[in-house]
């Protein structure tokens, strides 16, 4: 194959493989984002834009590492009980709609600060349409406050998010260098999130009548695996504290969860999203091939009309790229531009604040918002597009705005 035809297959390989991240699926087949990636990953290698050694090379095993270790860490703190425990316990404080809401905007954004936002959703939307019922109340705005906060939330840590792993990986950020840059953006996004939210559902919110109380009755949890997994995820966050490569850390405590004579090992390994890794696999080699090909002198030229050391400019860009694809792929098709700045450092924090925080945009915009969409339509809640946009552009605008304010 020529050089120009791989350059054309390539593109054709990469533009089927993001327009497939960005719809969710291909009419009439079954192949879903995953299948996308794996196969546009093999795609490039069979046109040639990388050879075999080139593809491996390109996955990043780092941010592979660590997102099985949070995985598992996650896994094991789900089985505990340990989400439905500390849902419950703050529901049963809460006398009133707008505390139910406070609380399950700080349980969602805090624990996806330190875990994995998507497994934060995963094992709390069902309780918290359970909660909400119990106490008579429409689920509808409490689990956009799940999604959105889990977003937000997410922001502030390397081990927050999928692409913050990405990140911290390419652009050399410690776990608390990072987290010391974009917390406050975190916690002041997730007052917005709060304050709109309640807002902009007055009948839920803006009621004199107390819901009726919480049970008494603390769910039962497994508490030898509970403390057990409670001590490894304290052990694993002084380990980012103190400097250790957060994909050892987070490897290391995850494989030391599986040391257990009680909880059988298939139990943990169902709840790895295997799916989602292969889907980075996939992408990593998806544009690493573009790259080779397509990435001359004049495409680097043309990108500096963009002003991306602008900060403005560059959160536009992201927020914009996001909302089409997603901020998983979005991060990985700015790299090679990032990468050409004077302070690379300085915008992959913006970018990480801006893929993020973009992902409230709309109910697609990120894999905790679909998540919570599933979950909640198992349970019989439905969120359409449009209700999710109705609070989800609000809150996007004004985190952003923060973002940039604090940036």
């Amino acid at each position: 194959m020529t050089q120009d035809a791989t350059r054309i297959a390539a593109l054709l390989v990469f533009l089927a493989t993001y327009a497939v991240m960005a719809v969710g699926r291909v009419p009439g087949l079954r192949l879903d984002r995953t299948g996308a990636a794996v196969l546009g990953g093999a795609l490039m290698v069979g046109c040639g834009a990388l050879t075999e050694h080139q593809a491996f090379a390109a996955i990043d095993l780092g941010t592979l590492a660590l997102l099985l270790g949070m995985m598992l860490l996650v896994a094991n703190l789900r089985l505990a009980g340990f989400f439905r425990l500390v849902t419950v316990m703050a529901g049963a404080r809460a006398r009133h709609p707008a505390a139910l809401l406070a609380a399950v905007v700080l349980v969602s954004g805090g624990l996806s600060a330190v875990l994995v936002n998507d497994t934060v959703c995963l094992a709390v939307t069902p309780l918290v349409v359970a909660l909400a019922r119990h106490l008579r109340r429409d689920p509808l705005p409490y689990l956009l406050a799940v999604a959105m906060a889990a977003n937000i939330g997410s922001a502030a840590t390397v081990t927050g998010n999928p692409q913050n792993m990405i990140i911290g990986g390419l652009s050399g950020l410690g776990w608390g260098e990072f987290a010391l840059a974009l917390t406050p953006v975190a916690a002041l996004g997730l007052v917005a999130c709060f304050l709109l939210i309640l807002l902009l559902h007055p009948a839920e919110f803006l009621v004199a009548r107390l819901p009726p109380p919480a049970p008494a009755r603390l769910p039962r949890i497994h508490r030898p695996l509970a403390l057990k997994s409670a001590l490894v995820a304290l052990g694993v966050v002084i380990a980012f504290l103190a400097g250790v490569p957060v994909a050892l850390a987070s490897l290391l405590g995850g494989a030391l969860l599986l040391l257990t004579r009680r909880v059988k090992p298939e139990r943990v390994w169902r709840e790895v999203d295997w799916p989602l890794l292969a889907m980075f696999a996939g992408l990593f080699v998806v544009v690493d091939g573009l790259e080779q090909v397509m990435l001359t002198p004049e495409v680097l030229a043309a990108a500096a009309h963009l002003h991306l050391e602008d900060p403005l400019s560059l959160t536009v860009v992201t927020t914009i790229l996001s909302s089409l694809v997603s901020n998983v792929p979005a991060v990985l098709v700015l790299k090679p531009f990032i990468e050409a700045l004077a302070d690379p450092q300085r915008a992959w924090l913006l970018v990480a604040m801006a893929s993020t925080l973009a992902g409230n945009l709309t109910l697609v915009g990120s894999v905790a918002n679909l998540i919570v969409a599933q979950r909640a339509a198992a349970e019989g809640v439905e969120i359409g597009f449009w209700r999710y946009a109705r609070t989800g552009i609000p809150v996007t605008l004004a985190t952003l705005a923060i973002g940039l304010w604090l940036r």
